[in-house]
């Protein structure tokens, strides 16, 4: 999506809501432990053309930071902007934050340590207008699915021209169901996207991954029509 909108000759703004720390070493414990490497950009880099723009920003990760380094969301979009594009970040851990600060100040991404939901109703409309927004929270706070609709309807009502990217996960115990009929009764123009897979590990309760998004570019259904015939499920 960000490929196709920095086409235009026209500055964007790029907005996330939940962005984490930007930049992870998939040789650390943690990312060893949970296995979802291994099952996830492991097995999905044969996935994507050589040109395609989320492995260029792959091995533009790898060259800069080493071969175990793995661009979160932030930096992916960092690497894609242009100096025109203004970057704004959102992150609440305190940890977290620092090492989103660290690793994202270079770029030049205006980072904040809030609420993620506040941040986004208080720079919409943004400046420049055009526009992403990635809202992709951990969903650890029940209450996410119940405030994702509402906010969404928020943000816009004040941006009628941003994207609005929501990632989610598909639940075992179907959580997220309510969340899209909600969202789907708001914005029936919607596009929406799902993969589904076997769970990573033992008690692991996701079995797919989708996206809804509010004002999707052109280009979209194609590229995620080339992801599902893909997918090995």
């Amino acid at each position: 999506m960000l490929e196709y909108l920095t086409q235009k000759d026209k500055p964007l703004s790029y907005i996330e809501t939940h962005a984490g720390r930007g930049l992870y070493d998939l040789g650390a414990q943690e990312a060893l432990k949970t296995g979802e490497a291994r099952a996830g950009i492991d097995m999905a880099e044969g996935w994507f053309p050589a040109d395609h723009p989320y492995l260029q920003r792959l091995f533009e990760t790898r060259s800069q930071y080493g071969r175990n380094a793995y661009p979160g969301s932030p930096l992916i979009a960092a690497l894609g902007l242009r100096e025109t594009d203004t970057i704004h970040l959102a992150e609440l851990h305190p940890q977290e934050h620092a090492a989103l600060s660290a690793n994202l100040g270079p770029w030049g991404a205006l980072v904040q340590k809030r609420d993620g939901f506040e941040m986004a109703l208080a720079l919409t409309p943004p400046t420049p207008r055009r526009g992403l927004m990635l809202i992709d929270p951990s969903y650890e706070v029940k209450e996410d699915y119940q405030t994702i609709p509402k906010v969404m309807g928020q943000i816009a009502r004040k941006w009628n021209v941003g994207v609005l990217a929501l990632w989610y996960p598909i639940l075992q115990t179907g959580a997220h169901l309510a969340m899209l009929a909600a969202l789907e009764a708001q914005f029936p123009d919607a596009f929406r996207h799902e993969l589904r897979f076997p769970p990573v590990r033992d008690g692991h309760k996701m079995i797919g991954t989708g996206m809804f998004v509010v004002n999707p570019p052109f280009g979209i259904a194609t590229e995620a029509a080339r992801l599902s015939a893909c997918f090995p499920t």
